[in-house]
């Protein structure tokens, strides 16, 4: 494995939470003005559906065994249908700044429930970790109600959604293990859009939309959550984990609050997203900093044993 494929695999993990990091910022723009979560969720999955079945339709597929069907079918509840509309409400309510706090849980989470599966005996390091990390977001979501652009409500809605994805991601493992992972995601999400299509404030809201009106500077935040954020972030995803480890991988979940941070102030001077650095706080800040070190403990312990 050369240096150059190492810092290639780098560069696209980087590239994916600055992807992850401006779709905070201007996802929040397009609703609920123009969109309501639910609509905005049916066009990035369906669109993403469209795209990752037009990658798997050139490689060949593996036959799903029929005890995989579950896990294909929860995969698609957790990873999709149930993590999108948590998240999109939840940011709908809350600040980008929070949703990118509480992302950084996500590691966490994972952790808690493969030691939970596993039955792995717990170090000290870890129950710190865990410990520390859930205060901070504890204290972040119960502060929400009293600061400036953010609500419980929304915080604990990105909550589950964090806890979601973490369910689907020790849920799509074996999957993985067994079947490549173009045709493991276009599974998932064509079950998650059969699973949004069911719900029934799809179709209310849907209907409710005023497409001719949404501005072409909507519909380029849209394509960007559709594109950008749900299809290249996952091919940038599979390339990095060719050459450097999960571990590795999940660390750079930690950038998401700095990168939020950091286009709510450009976006906001070049006149793309709404003002939102009212919502950067040093209480949130603070809090930020107690996720970090929650998941730096479990993570670090975690990746030296």
């Amino acid at each position: 494995m050369s240096g150059s494929q190492i810092l290639k695999a780098h560069l696209a993990l980087l590239l994916v939470n600055l992807l992850y990091g401006a779709n905070h910022v201007l996802a929040k723009g397009v609703m609920p003005q123009y969109l309501d979560p639910n609509t905005f969720i049916l066009l990035r999955v369906s669109g993403a559906v469209l795209l990752f079945w037009i990658l798997l339709l050139s490689q060949k597929r593996k036959p799903v065994d029929r005890s995989d069907y579950w896990r294909f079918g929860a995969a698609g509840l957790f990873g999709v249908a149930v993590n999108q509309l948590f998240f999109f409400h939840g940011l709908n309510l809350s600040s980008a700044l929070n949703a990118g706090i509480i992302m950084a849980l996500n590691p966490l989470m994972v952790f808690i429930l493969a030691a939970l599966i596993t039955k792995e005996k717990l170090s000290a390091h870890n129950y710190t970790g865990v410990f520390i990390g859930a205060v901070g977001a504890i204290l972040l979501t119960l502060s929400s109600g009293k600061l400036p652009g953010a609500s419980s409500l929304g915080d604990l809605f990105l909550l589950i959604n964090a806890l979601s994805y973490a369910f689907y991601l020790v849920l799509s493992k074996p999957l993985l293990l067994k079947y490549s992972p173009i045709q493991v995601i276009t599974y998932v999400f064509s079950i998650g859009l059969i699973l949004l299509l069911l719900f029934p404030p799809t179709w209310s809201h849907l209907s409710a939309v005023q497409f001719a009106q949404i501005p072409a500077s909507a519909w380029y935040k849209i394509t960007y959550v559709i594109v950008g954020v749900t299809f290249l972030t996952y091919l940038l995803t599979i390339f990095g984990l060719k050459y450097v480890s999960a571990t590795v991988s999940a660390a750079y979940i930690y950038t998401q609050p700095v990168m939020v941070m950091f286009f709510a102030v450009v976006f906001s001077m070049l006149g793309w997203a709404a003002d939102y650095t009212h919502t950067i706080t040093a209480e949130r800040i603070l809090y930020m900093l107690f996720i970090f070190t929650g998941v730096y403990l479990v993570s670090f312990h975690k990746a030296k044993r």
